[in-house]
C-alpha cells in the first residue's frame, strides 16, 4: 500500500459551486482526500467521488468545526492540510507545501497567507491581506478548539509560516455574504449565551456602539480599508455590524425565546 504523505481534509455542506474548483486544486498534491459531508442534498457527494475522495456522511451540525475535525481524526497521512470547499490552493502553494513536507527540516505546522474574495475583488488591505490561517500541520500535531466561530487550530509544537496564497471566494457575491454573516451571528449571540454576556447597560453601549464603530475604524481607517475602495467600506461596516446583530439576536433569545 502507497505511504499517505498529505491527507487534505474537509468538511462540506450543499458546496456544488465551490467543490470541484479546490479538489481540483489538489488532486496532484493529495495523496488522500478526506470529505466529511453534512448529509448535502445537491451534487456534493457525487463530485466528490469524481476525485476519489473517502466521503463520511454524518448529520449538517451548527458548529461546523466538529466535522472539520472529524475529518482530520480520520485522516491517516503523515501531514494533514484543512481546507474549506471555497478554498482552491494556486500552484505556488502546492509547490511549496509539497517542498515543506518533504524537507528532514519541517516544522509541526505552518500558517498559509490567504486571500480573500468579496464583492467582485480581492481584498488587500483592512487586515484582510495576508489573512493568515493555520492550516497545514502534522496528524496528530494539529486541532480545532471548536468553540467559536472564526477559531484558528493549535499546533502542539513549532510553526512557521509559508510564503504562497491559498485563496477564498467564501462570498462572491452579497446575497452569499448574508447568509454567512446571519449564520455567523446566531453562532456569536450563542456563545454569548453560553459566556453569560448580561443583558444592561454597559453592555447595550459595549456591543451596540463601542465594539461596531472601533472595528469598523480599524478596519477601514488605521489598517486601511479604504484603500480598497467600495467592496472595503462594506467589509469594514458589516464587520462592525457583526456585534450589534448578535447582541439583539442574544437579547431576542433570552428575553423572547421561541
Amino acid at each position: 500500500m502507497k505511504d499517505i504523505k498529505l491527507s487534505v481534509v474537509l468538511a462540506v455542506f450543499n458546496e456544488e459551486k465551490n467543490l470541484a474548483r479546490c479538489l481540483e486544486s489538489v488532486k496532484s498534491l493529495a495523496d488522500e482526500i478526506v470529505i466529511v459531508d453534512g448529509q448535502s442534498t445537491d451534487q456534493t457527494p457525487a463530485i466528490a467521488g469524481k476525485f476519489k475522495a473517502r466521503v463520511i456522511s454524518t448529520p449538517n451540525l451548527p458548529n461546523f468545526h466538529v466535522m472539520k475535525n472529524m475529518a482530520i481524526d480520520a485522516a491517516k497521512g503523515d501531514w494533514i492540510l484543512q481546507l474549506d470547499a471555497d478554498e482552491p490552493v494556486t500552484p505556488e502553494l502546492a509547490t511549496e507545501i509539497q517542498k515543506v513536507i518533504s524537507s528532514p527540516d519541517a516544522l509541526d505546522g505552518y500558517w498559509v497567507p490567504r486571500k480573500n474574495y468579496f464583492l467582485g475583488r480581492f481584498l488587500t488591505k483592512g487586515g484582510q491581506y495576508p489573512d493568515h490561517t493555520l492550516r497545514l500541520y502534522r496528524r496528530g500535531k494539529g486541532r480545532l478548539p471548536a468553540q467559536s466561530v472564526h477559531e484558528q487550530a493549535t499546533v502542539d509544537g513549532q510553526v512557521g509560516f509559508l510564503t504562497h496564497d491559498l485563496l477564498h471566494y467564501g462570498t462572491p457575491d452579497f446575497e452569499n455574504y448574508l447568509l454567512r454573516f446571519n449564520r455567523y451571528t446566531s453562532l456569536t449571540a450563542t456563545q454569548m449565551a453560553a459566556d453569560g454576556v448580561p443583558l444592561n447597560t454597559f453592555s447595550f453601549l459595549k456591543y451596540l456602539l463601542v465594539k461596531p464603530i472601533s472595528i469598523f475604524f480599524s478596519i477601514y481607517f488605521r489598517h486601511l480599508g479604504l484603500v480598497d475602495g467600495f467592496p472595503g467600506f462594506v467589509f469594514a461596516l458589516y464587520s462592525g455590524l457583526h456585534y450589534p446583530v448578535a447582541y439583539i439576536k442574544h437579547w431576542q433569545k433570552t428575553k423572547h425565546p421561541a
